[in-house]
């Protein structure tokens, strides 16, 4: 049975690379991966708060000042709930101006995250606006689930 249900193009592998993080502590391993990102940071997050973008803005900045090429995907800000239409608007804005591309997809729910093509971040956690949530994401180091998640979303970068 093992395998049947491994017996894709991964391989069994593939999936044994990774570990659980709760809201608790997915931020301090997801801010060392930004760290260390060295060409590529891929986020999907359906929506952005202030509150969570003055914690993490700051690392967005270092990674670009390294050259790191940076794009996001979120729900348009005009998706948001009332006061943050405001803070999404205001969030995209410091994140374009340090370049990083916002890409917008309607009705927008996925979380991930793809770091140098070879660490994906996925779970139930909005990685730019949790606050009070109890959110699970698995950190997968694996350049074929990379591959697999980036052919299945359809992302190019």
């Amino acid at each position: 049975m093992f395998k049947q249900l491994f017996s894709n193009s991964l391989g069994a592998t593939a999936l044994c690379t990774s570990r659980l993080f709760d809201n608790e502590t997915f931020y301090g391993s997801f801010v060392k991966d930004l760290g260390h990102a060295s060409h590529s940071i891929y986020i999907e997050s359906p929506f952005i708060t202030r509150k969570r973008m003055d914690m993490i803005l700051p690392i967005f900045k270092q990674a670009r000042r390294r050259g790191v090429q940076f794009t996001v995907n979120s729900r348009p800000p005009s998706e948001h709930d009332g006061k943050y239409i405001s803070q999404a608007y205001e969030s995209v804005q410091d994140m374009q101006s340090i370049g990083i591309t916002v890409l917008y997809t309607v009705r927008h729910h996925r979380k991930i995250a793809i770091i140098d093509d070879e660490i994906l971040w996925e779970g139930s956690l909005n990685i730019l606006s949790q606050s009070d949530s109890c959110e699970l994401m698995r950190r997968s180091v694996s350049s074929s689930l990379v591959r697999q998640m980036k052919e299945y979303i359809k992302c190019n970068n």
